[in-house]
């Protein structure tokens, strides 16, 4: 079990927020890493493994001139995956992976591009989750690397956002409290 999944279980289970998971290349490994922590199913609604790429478009909504025109392997594709899951299965936040573990290329992306994004609600406070955030990854490594690193940085993202979101809160009970704005 990774400390960043049980960090990201603990947070979504103390706020009493919910998580959906959309995957291509990690295959459900991001999934398992959260269902490994113990408690996890207070916080995790589901996953959807999304594989093929009609399966973004049919399954999770991703924008099929989107795909037609850029492939799978997209910032953008990415971003529409984690809002999907979230939706579909009614969580508050989602996070997707997609990108290219090898052997070959795929839709004109090298080995090792990945896209990772998380989608959250909207903040109400300066500095907090804004909807979705992708992040560009260029990894190196043999297949099994790049899925693993795949699965840290999309919960590593995640987790970040819960803190800045947590941390912002937190901001504006001190400010409260001490009588500010």
């Amino acid at each position: 079990m990774s400390s960043t999944a049980a960090d990201v279980v603990r947070l979504l289970t103390v706020r009493g927020e919910t998580l959906a998971v959309a995957e291509s290349l990690t295959g459900g490994m991001v999934a398992s890493a959260i269902t490994a922590v113990p408690g996890a199913s207070k916080a995790l609604r589901g996953s959807v493994t999304a594989y093929a790429t009609e399966l973004k478009r049919e399954i999770l909504g991703v924008d099929g001139s989107l795909l037609a025109a850029r492939g799978a392997v997209d910032p953008q594709v990415a971003a529409q995956m984690a809002a999907g899951a979230r939706k579909i299965l009614g969580a508050d936040w989602g996070i997707a992976t997609t990108g290219v573990a090898g052997p070959d290329a795929q839709d004109g992306q090298p080995v090792g591009t990945v896209f990772v994004a998380v989608d959250g609600p909207l903040g109400t406070l300066e500095g907090s989750a804004c909807g979705g955030k992708v992040e560009a990854l260029r990894l190196n490594g043999d297949r099994a690397e790049i899925r693993m690193e795949s699965v840290r940085s999309v919960l590593a993202l995640l987790l970040g956002e819960l803190a800045g979101e947590q941390a912002g809160n937190e901001r504006a009970q001190d400010t409260e409290r001490n009588g500010g704005f």
